[in-house]
């Protein structure tokens, strides 16, 4: 075992990771695979980061998940009409809505402060 350090060694790590994908916790195999992961994981942070999502989507995705309608989201973000505009991209999330929606459907708030377009 050895640092990832180019594609190359990432290629091999996830092939050594597939064949080890049936070890036992608690064994030498399962250990390298656990080491292994960690190596990758720390491989693809660095060299693959992920943008953060966008905010909108984020929040529809909640919505879907929970089985939510934009009715249902008027206690947390206001009227109908700030409900459209909101989903719509027409007006931003205030700071408010942001902590009612972290409280009350357990989104991250570091999800719903990343920046958006806005359509005109």
């Amino acid at each position: 075992m050895k640092p990832i350090k180019s594609d190359r060694d990432h290629e091999a790590a996830l092939a050594r990771i597939d064949a080890l994908m049936d070890a036992k916790p608690d064994t030498p195999e399962g250990d390298g695979l656990e080491v292994l992961s960690v190596l990758v994981e720390a491989y693809e942070e660095a060299n693959f980061p992920m943008a953060p999502p966008d905010p909108i989507e984020a929040l529809l995705f909640r919505m879907q998940q929970m089985g939510l309608t934009r009715k249902d989201m008027e206690p947390l973000l206001g009227p109908r009409g700030r409900v459209s505009e909101v989903l719509n991209r027409k007006r931003r999330l205030s700071l408010e809505m942001i902590r009612n929606l972290n409280r009350e459907m357990g989104v991250p708030a570091e999800a719903l402060i990343g920046d958006y377009p806005l359509v005109r």
